[in-house]
């Protein structure tokens, strides 16, 4: 039996090209980690894939299969919850493509494990610009993007947009993940708004984000559209509710 304190959750949709990789690579770390592989239905067969894995890997590998694209938060959702009803301490957000690289996850680890993080963000942001192989004007548009969010919202992250996080069991267990407004890649900075609101502790860690080598990315200028403008919506949202971070503001 593999016990394991932390589970990797990875959405999945048409990437059959990395998914075996990924997991191996994971697999390989010294830290023993499980992954739970959330597909929306990939016609490619990345399902298929991953069930055959689980018979070399049936302790560690698990896979939620979706009737189709229901959106990346509503992935992660599902697998917050899947992974709230088992023991796990520490749920990771990482994209099957190896944009994360596998050998930074233990850094993430540590950084709630031994330092003292609530939230802990591999960031391309934190420390210059570390992004490889993207195209310019994709760069500019991610990177301004957090620097609106970070003016709109008052949120002290470099990189508010990042999908490569592990969370500490009780910050999911805070959030209400049923009002949870988004689904595209605006539910990553609601996430990481919502646990500042709450007051939980979060680090960014620097890390080099390389673009894919194989499959076909999911962004496109509609998800940006998202995040630009649902910053305004979560903003106004907060300014009605009390939230832990507001109360201590509010007594200093």
């Amino acid at each position: 039996m593999h016990n394991s304190d932390s589970i990797i959750i990875i959405p999945t949709y048409n990437e059959k090209e990395n998914i075996e990789n990924i997991i191996r690579a994971i697999f390989d770390l010294d830290k023993v980690f499980h992954i739970l592989v959330i597909d929306d239905n990939s016609p490619d067969g990345t399902a298929s894939i991953v069930k055959t894995l689980q018979e070399e890997f049936p302790e560690r590998l698990f896979i939620k299969e979706r009737k189709g694209k229901l959106g990346l938060g509503t992935a992660y959702i599902e697998g917050f919850k899947w992974c709230l009803a088992r023991s796990y301490d520490f749920i990771f957000e990482m994209d099957a493509d190896f944009s994360h690289a596998p050998k930074d996850v233990p850094r993430l680890y540590e950084a709630c494990a031994t330092k003292g993080a609530d939230v802990s963000i591999g960031s391309r942001y934190v420390s210059g610009v570390n992004v490889v192989n993207w195209p310019m004007g994709r760069v500019l548009m991610s990177y301004f993007a957090s620097k609106y969010v970070r003016i709109i919202t008052g949120l002290p992250i470099h990189d508010t947009t990042a999908g490569f996080v592990c969370y500490r069991r009780k910050v999911l267990e805070t959030i209400d993940l049923d009002n949870i407004s988004f689904k595209g890649y605006a539910f990553q900075i609601e996430m990481k708004f919502k646990s500042y609101l709450h007051g939980f502790k979060i680090e960014e860690v620097p890390v080099i984000f390389i673009n894919r080598k194989h499959g076909t990315s999911k962004m496109n200028s509609s998800i940006f559209g998202e995040a630009v403008f649902g910053v305004i919506k979560l903003k106004l949202d907060s300014l009605f509710k009390k939230y832990p971070q507001q109360h201590e503001k509010d007594s200093n």
